[in-house]
């Protein structure tokens, strides 16, 4: 049960990741409640990009055309295998005391400790690569919260 959970995450996770940002929480549509012209409706939008750009520091072309960077390769750094195989070698050893083979037990936990270690590095560096996708995501929303309150503050209705 738990395993179909993370793989149904996993797999949600990776169709949010190969979307363009901004597909997930598409852009807003400015419907011109006051009657305004074509030509007055595109010069508002281009000032209220303007100004949401410049007001929240994002342009949100630019982060569209460059991904949230991502880790990619082995997960080494963390020190995650080295106290794994230090708890499998404790662990082991205890285990090996009882049955009358310590170093045997040592070198057995260390093994399984290393592996355990190796999962959870590649469990941080995939954390670290969604926290990076969605600081991505926070920057364009606050982008567009900028320019629906610029246009709706020009007689326009967003959705």
């Amino acid at each position: 049960m738990r395993a179909t959970k993370t793989i149904a995450a996993a797999a949600a996770a990776a169709l949010l990741a190969a979307l363009p940002p901004g597909a997930a929480g598409q852009s807003p549509i400015a419907y011109p409640a006051n009657g305004q012209s074509q030509a007055r409706q595109d010069k508002d939008e281009g000032e209220c990009h303007v100004w949401a750009k410049n007001k929240t520091g994002v342009d949100p072309t630019a982060v569209a055309s460059s991904p949230a960077p991502q880790e990619t390769g082995p997960a080494v750094g963390g020190g995650e295998r080295l106290r794994g195989a230090a708890r499998g070698a404790l662990g082991g050893a205890a285990i090996g005391a009882i049955t009358g083979d310590t170093g045997k037990g040592a070198g057995v936990g260390a093994v399984a400790g290393t592996m355990a270690g190796g999962h959870r590095a590649r469990q941080n560096q995939a954390a670290r690569n969604e926290s990076a996708q969605q600081g991505q995501a926070q920057q364009v929303d606050s982008y567009y919260r900028a320019y629906s309150a610029c246009m709706s503050g020009r007689g326009y209705t967003i959705q």
